[in-house]
This record gives C-alpha cells, structure tokens and sequence, in this order.
C-alpha cells in the first residue's frame, strides 16, 4: 500500500533563500527515511509550489511526519516560510507505469 502526500504550499515575499536552504535539507532527510520511494516539486506559474512524496506504507509515513528535524521545519513554515499550505496524504488505489524504452 503506497501512501501518497501531495503538499501545495505558496511562501512569504522575501524569504525564498532561507526557503530554499530547509527544503534541501529536507528534501535529502526524507530521502533516507525507510520506505522512502521518490519525491518530485513543481512550481507552477502563479507561484504555487507542489510537493509530492511517495512512501512504501502509512508506517513510512509516519517515520517522516514524527522526524525531528522535519517537525522543526514545519513549526519555521508556519511561522516564517508560508502564507499558505494545503497538505494530503493518500493511500494509493492503483497505479500504472510506462516507460516507453521498456517496449519491443
């Protein structure tokens, strides 16, 4: 069961390097957390910023959302970073792959 979270998210004028330096952290801490799979970001033209990150299951999960380095930059987000967020996590009904260099 892949748990999937989805964080769309719109920061403050003038804090996008402060921004920028938490998120790589980030982005590397949760990558080496057990059951991690993939993360992606997007930023749209409007400025909405999207976050998606895939565990192996909701324990993975809950590995990162209780990290305590992640629960401290949540808790600079709210107070620093964001003037808005949205955030879902997801259990995967289904899922389909392709790759076109996988076809003969």
């Amino acid at each position: 069961m892949t748990i999937v979270t989805v964080f769309r998210s719109r920061l403050r004028e003038g804090v996008e390097s402060d921004y920028e330096k938490v998120a790589l952290e980030m982005s590397a801490a949760v990558s080496r957390v057990d059951g991690f799979i993939d993360q992606r970001f997007y930023v749209a033209d409007d400025g909405e910023r999207v976050t998606i990150v895939r565990f192996r299951d909701a324990e993975s999960q809950r590995r990162w959302a209780q990290h305590s380095g992640h629960r401290e930059a949540q808790r600079r987000g709210r107070e620093e970073f964001y003037s808005w967020y949205d955030l879902s996590v997801s259990e995967e009904v289904s899922g389909h792959d392709f790759n076109s260099s996988d076809a003969t």
